[in-house]
Protein backbone atom coordinates (compact mmCIF):
# COMPACT_ATOMS: atom_id res chain seq x y z
CA UNK A 1 0.00 0.00 0.00
CA UNK A 2 2.72 2.61 0.79
CA UNK A 3 4.50 1.84 -2.46
CA UNK A 4 1.30 2.42 -4.43
CA UNK A 5 0.69 5.83 -2.75
CA UNK A 6 4.25 6.98 -3.40
CA UNK A 7 3.98 5.92 -7.02
CA UNK A 8 0.65 7.78 -7.29
CA UNK A 9 2.12 11.04 -5.84
CA UNK A 10 5.16 10.90 -8.07
CA UNK A 11 2.91 10.39 -11.06
CA UNK A 12 0.78 13.41 -10.10
CA UNK A 13 3.85 15.67 -9.56
CA UNK A 14 5.33 14.64 -12.87
CA UNK A 15 2.06 15.39 -14.63
CA UNK A 16 1.59 18.87 -12.96
CA UNK A 17 5.15 20.06 -13.63
CA UNK A 18 7.63 21.88 -11.27
CA UNK A 19 6.04 23.75 -8.29
CA UNK A 20 6.78 27.56 -7.92
CA UNK A 21 7.19 29.18 -4.43
CA UNK A 22 6.49 32.97 -4.15
CA UNK A 23 8.87 35.08 -1.98
CA UNK A 24 7.81 38.55 -0.58
CA UNK A 25 5.64 40.42 1.89
CA UNK A 26 1.95 40.12 1.44
CA UNK A 27 -1.17 40.91 3.32
CA UNK A 28 -1.21 43.13 6.39
CA UNK A 29 2.62 43.23 6.58
CA UNK A 30 2.75 44.91 3.19
CA UNK A 31 0.18 47.48 4.17
CA UNK A 32 2.09 48.28 7.41
CA UNK A 33 5.31 48.77 5.48
CA UNK A 34 3.65 51.21 3.07
CA UNK A 35 2.15 53.06 6.02
CA UNK A 36 5.54 53.51 7.75
CA UNK A 37 7.16 54.68 4.50
CA UNK A 38 4.40 57.24 4.01
CA UNK A 39 4.71 58.39 7.65
CA UNK A 40 8.48 58.80 7.25
CA UNK A 41 8.00 60.92 4.13
CA UNK A 42 5.48 63.12 5.97
CA UNK A 43 7.93 63.62 8.88
CA UNK A 44 10.70 64.57 6.47
CA UNK A 45 8.50 67.16 4.78
CA UNK A 46 7.35 68.59 8.12
CA UNK A 47 10.97 68.80 9.36
CA UNK A 48 12.04 70.59 6.19
CA UNK A 49 9.14 73.00 6.44
CA UNK A 50 9.92 73.77 10.10
CA UNK A 51 13.59 74.38 9.28
CA UNK A 52 12.70 76.81 6.51
CA UNK A 53 10.23 78.59 8.79
CA UNK A 54 12.80 78.96 11.60
CA UNK A 55 15.39 80.34 9.18
CA UNK A 56 12.83 82.79 7.82
CA UNK A 57 11.71 83.97 11.28
CA UNK A 58 15.32 84.46 12.48
CA UNK A 59 16.27 86.24 9.23
CA UNK A 60 19.14 83.78 8.87
CA UNK A 61 20.25 84.06 5.27
CA UNK A 62 23.61 84.29 3.57
CA UNK A 63 25.00 87.81 3.90
CA UNK A 64 22.59 88.95 6.64
CA UNK A 65 23.24 89.14 10.43
CA UNK A 66 22.00 86.59 12.93
CA UNK A 67 19.42 87.85 15.43
CA UNK A 68 18.68 86.45 18.90
CA UNK A 69 15.52 87.75 20.50
CA UNK A 70 14.43 87.20 24.08
CA UNK A 71 11.97 88.82 26.49
CA UNK A 72 14.54 88.71 29.35
CA UNK A 73 18.13 88.01 28.40
CA UNK A 74 20.41 85.98 26.17
CA UNK A 75 23.26 84.00 27.76
CA UNK A 76 26.16 82.41 25.88
CA UNK A 77 28.38 79.99 27.81
CA UNK A 78 31.70 78.46 26.78
CA UNK A 79 32.31 75.13 28.57
CA UNK A 80 35.34 72.90 28.90
CA UNK A 81 35.44 69.11 28.66
CA UNK A 82 34.19 68.88 32.26
CA UNK A 83 31.17 71.09 31.50
CA UNK A 84 32.63 73.91 33.61
CA UNK A 85 31.82 77.43 32.49
CA UNK A 86 34.96 79.20 31.25
CA UNK A 87 33.45 82.27 29.62
CA UNK A 88 29.96 83.74 29.90
CA UNK A 89 28.29 86.56 28.02
CA UNK A 90 24.96 87.81 29.37
CA UNK A 91 22.93 90.43 27.51
CA UNK A 92 19.96 91.70 29.50
CA UNK A 93 17.59 94.66 29.54
CA UNK A 94 19.79 96.58 32.00
CA UNK A 95 23.38 95.75 31.01
CA UNK A 96 25.74 93.51 29.05
CA UNK A 97 28.01 91.42 31.28
CA UNK A 98 31.09 89.44 30.26
CA UNK A 99 32.63 86.94 32.69
CA UNK A 100 36.10 85.78 31.63
CA UNK A 101 39.75 85.98 32.57
CA UNK A 102 40.40 88.68 29.95
CA UNK A 103 38.19 90.86 27.76
CA UNK A 104 39.49 92.28 24.47
CA UNK A 105 38.08 94.46 21.70
CA UNK A 106 39.95 94.47 18.38
CA UNK A 107 39.47 95.97 14.95
CA UNK A 108 38.98 93.90 11.81
CA UNK A 109 42.70 94.24 11.12
CA UNK A 110 43.58 92.79 14.54
CA UNK A 111 44.62 96.03 16.28
CA UNK A 112 43.88 96.06 20.00
CA UNK A 113 41.43 98.80 21.01
CA UNK A 114 40.54 97.79 24.57
CA UNK A 115 41.47 95.03 26.99
CA UNK A 116 40.75 94.41 30.66
CA UNK A 117 41.84 91.78 33.18
CA UNK A 118 42.56 91.57 36.91
CA UNK A 119 45.85 93.50 36.62
CA UNK A 120 45.19 96.37 34.22
CA UNK A 121 42.92 98.02 31.68
CA UNK A 122 44.55 98.94 28.35
CA UNK A 123 43.15 101.40 25.81
CA UNK A 124 44.94 100.82 22.52
CA UNK A 125 43.29 103.61 20.50
CA UNK A 126 45.37 106.62 19.55
CA UNK A 127 42.91 108.97 21.26
CA UNK A 128 40.54 108.45 24.18
CA UNK A 129 37.65 110.92 24.20
CA UNK A 130 35.29 111.42 27.12
CA UNK A 131 32.11 113.17 26.02
CA UNK A 132 30.45 113.53 29.41
CA UNK A 133 29.74 117.05 30.65
CA UNK A 134 31.34 116.29 34.03
CA UNK A 135 34.52 114.87 32.50
CA UNK A 136 36.28 111.83 33.94
CA UNK A 137 36.65 110.90 37.60
CA UNK A 138 39.73 108.97 38.77
CA UNK A 139 39.39 107.87 42.42
CA UNK A 140 43.10 107.05 42.76
CA UNK A 141 45.86 107.85 40.26
CA UNK A 142 46.32 108.04 36.51
CA UNK A 143 49.45 107.62 34.42
CA UNK A 144 49.50 109.12 30.92
CA UNK A 145 52.08 110.79 28.66
CA UNK A 146 49.69 113.47 27.39
CA UNK A 147 46.47 115.15 28.53
CA UNK A 148 44.84 117.69 26.22
CA UNK A 149 41.42 119.04 25.33
CA UNK A 150 39.67 119.23 21.99
CA UNK A 151 40.31 122.36 19.91
CA UNK A 152 38.44 125.45 21.15
CA UNK A 153 37.63 123.77 24.48
CA UNK A 154 39.31 124.34 27.82
CA UNK A 155 41.11 121.65 29.80
CA UNK A 156 40.49 121.54 33.54
CA UNK A 157 42.30 119.40 36.09
CA UNK A 158 40.66 119.75 39.47
CA UNK A 159 40.27 118.02 42.82
CA UNK A 160 37.32 119.58 44.68
CA UNK A 161 37.92 117.90 48.06
CA UNK A 162 41.53 116.66 47.96
CA UNK A 163 44.96 117.69 46.68
CA UNK A 164 46.01 117.57 43.04
CA UNK A 165 49.55 116.22 42.59
CA UNK A 166 51.46 115.91 39.31
CA UNK A 167 54.79 114.09 39.32
CA UNK A 168 57.23 113.09 36.60
CA UNK A 169 60.85 111.90 36.85
CA UNK A 170 62.00 114.10 33.94
CA UNK A 171 59.78 117.12 34.39
CA UNK A 172 56.28 118.37 33.74
CA UNK A 173 55.42 120.67 30.85
CA UNK A 174 52.24 122.75 30.96
CA UNK A 175 51.60 124.53 27.69
CA UNK A 176 48.65 126.66 26.59
CA UNK A 177 49.41 127.71 23.00
CA UNK A 178 46.18 129.55 22.18
CA UNK A 179 44.92 130.67 25.57
CA UNK A 180 45.74 131.39 29.17
CA UNK A 181 46.82 129.11 31.99
CA UNK A 182 45.18 129.37 35.40
CA UNK A 183 46.05 127.51 38.62
CA UNK A 184 43.70 128.05 41.56
CA UNK A 185 43.69 126.45 44.99
CA UNK A 186 42.01 127.15 48.34
CA UNK A 187 44.98 126.81 50.70
CA UNK A 188 48.40 126.26 49.11
CA UNK A 189 49.96 126.04 45.65
CA UNK A 190 53.42 124.51 45.60
CA UNK A 191 55.88 124.21 42.72
CA UNK A 192 58.79 122.04 43.81
CA UNK A 193 61.92 120.93 42.00
CA UNK A 194 64.25 118.79 44.10
CA UNK A 195 67.32 118.65 41.84
CA UNK A 196 66.66 121.27 39.16
CA UNK A 197 65.02 124.65 38.82
CA UNK A 198 61.61 126.19 38.14
CA UNK A 199 61.49 128.50 35.14
CA UNK A 200 58.71 131.01 34.49
CA UNK A 201 59.39 132.11 30.92
CA UNK A 202 57.14 134.97 29.87
CA UNK A 203 57.34 138.59 28.73
CA UNK A 204 55.28 139.61 31.77
CA UNK A 205 54.97 137.87 35.13
CA UNK A 206 52.36 139.42 37.43
CA UNK A 207 51.82 138.71 41.11
CA UNK A 208 49.11 141.23 41.93
CA UNK A 209 48.18 140.08 45.44
CA UNK A 210 51.58 139.87 47.11
CA UNK A 211 51.84 141.57 50.53
CA UNK A 212 53.90 144.71 50.80
CA UNK A 213 56.39 145.80 53.38
CA UNK A 214 56.12 149.05 55.33
CA UNK A 215 59.51 150.59 54.58
CA UNK A 216 59.55 153.84 52.67
CA UNK A 217 62.41 156.25 52.18
CA UNK A 218 61.84 159.78 53.57
CA UNK A 219 60.23 161.93 50.91
CA UNK A 220 60.37 159.15 48.31
CA UNK A 221 57.29 158.67 46.12
CA UNK A 222 58.67 156.11 43.68
CA UNK A 223 56.67 153.04 42.76
CA UNK A 224 59.54 150.64 42.33
CA UNK A 225 59.40 147.52 44.47
CA UNK A 226 61.78 144.73 45.28
CA UNK A 227 60.62 141.13 45.24
CA UNK A 228 61.66 139.42 48.45
CA UNK A 229 61.61 135.81 49.59
CA UNK A 230 61.08 134.74 53.18
CA UNK A 231 62.97 131.77 54.67
CA UNK A 232 59.72 129.77 54.54
CA UNK A 233 59.38 130.49 50.80
CA UNK A 234 56.78 133.25 51.02
CA UNK A 235 57.08 136.13 48.55
CA UNK A 236 56.40 139.76 49.30
CA UNK A 237 57.08 143.20 47.87
CA UNK A 238 59.24 145.81 49.51
CA UNK A 239 59.65 149.38 48.31
CA UNK A 240 63.05 149.59 46.70
CA UNK A 241 65.77 151.71 48.26
CA UNK A 242 69.44 152.40 47.80
CA UNK A 243 70.12 148.88 49.04
CA UNK A 244 67.96 145.87 49.62
CA UNK A 245 65.05 146.49 51.95
CA UNK A 246 63.99 142.87 52.33
CA UNK A 247 65.68 142.54 55.72
CA UNK A 248 63.73 145.48 57.12
CA UNK A 249 60.36 143.87 56.40
CA UNK A 250 60.97 140.50 58.03
CA UNK A 251 57.71 140.96 59.94
CA UNK A 252 55.85 139.94 56.76
CA UNK A 253 57.40 136.45 56.92
CA UNK A 254 55.83 135.69 60.31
Amino acid sequence: MPQEQYAHRSAMQSSEGPQVYKVGIYGWRKRCLYFFVLLLMILILVNLAMTIWILKVMNFTIGNPLYFQSARNVTVNILNEKTKVLTRLVTGPQAVEAHSQKFEVKTTSGKLLFSADDNEVVVGAERLRVLGAEGTVFPKSIETPNVRADPFKELRLESPTRALVMEAPKGIEINAEAGSLEATCRTELRLESKDGEITLDSAKIKLPKLPQGFYSAAGSRQKIYELCVCPNGRLFLSQAGASSTCQINTSVCL
